[in-house]
């Protein structure tokens, strides 16, 4: 019995081969893991990590901040005069104009005052989905946003107002137009990459599996 352990342990009880060597199974486990987790756990997270940090995520996020906030900013104003009194009566008479070179709207029921209320709740409503609602929300927002800034510019082409009045909304849609470009991008990446990478981990996986 001796002898057969020491050549080996090829005639040696399991019993004793497994308390001379406990939990195999468990080490044999372990090491798999640590196995997969050098090779495909670190490029999973890799991929990853370089998705949640790269640019264009960076870029996506500082745009819906500042972009919503403005837009908070700018349909607060037209809602109340507590931020600015004088602010708020300029907006008044604005839409006031606007009302008045589309006579169209009062046969539908739209004043300006509603009018200025509609407009200003949708800034704040999609200002505040920009800023702080993940996902697809922020699209829409965005979108509903653009819209807004292209009504608003037709109201002051309609009125013949000149350009240093209506720069700011030419600015943020163009800003708005690329937040969306870019979003739409990183959206439309094909999502094969992924499932590459995926197949790539597993089979890396698999390898090592096999050869411990």
């Amino acid at each position: 019995m001796d002898a057969a352990q020491q050549r080996g342990g090829t005639n040696a009880s399991p019993f004793l081969w497994f308390i001379q060597k406990p939990f195999p199974l468990v080490r044999l486990h372990r090491e798999t893991i640590r196995l997969s987790f050098n090779s495909a756990g670190r490029n999973w997270l890799y991929a990853r990590c370089r998705n949640m940090a790269s640019p264009r995520t960076i870029t996506i996020v500082a745009l819906s901040f500042a972009l919503g906030l403005f837009f908070v900013f700018m349909g607060t104003i037209k809602l109340t005069p507590r931020l600015s009194k004088d602010a708020y009566s300029e907006m008044k008479r604005a839409y006031k104009s606007y009302a008045k070179a589309l006579p169209g709207l009062k046969k539908i029921g739209i004043s300006s005052v509603l009018l200025r209320k509609i407009i200003g709740s949708l800034e704040v409503g999609c200002g505040v989905v920009l800023t702080l609602v993940p996902g697809r929300p922020k699209d829409v927002a965005n979108f509903l946003l653009l819209l807004v800034m292209l009504a608003v510019l037709f109201f002051h082409q309609l009125v013949g107002d000149p350009l240093k009045r209506y720069a700011h909304a030419l600015v943020f849609g163009i800003l708005l137009t690329c937040r969306l470009l870019i979003a739409r991008q990183s959206d439309d990446r094909p999502e094969r990459e992924d499932s590459r990478e995926e197949q790539h981990i597993n089979d890396q996986e698999k390898n090592k599996v096999k050869q411990s």
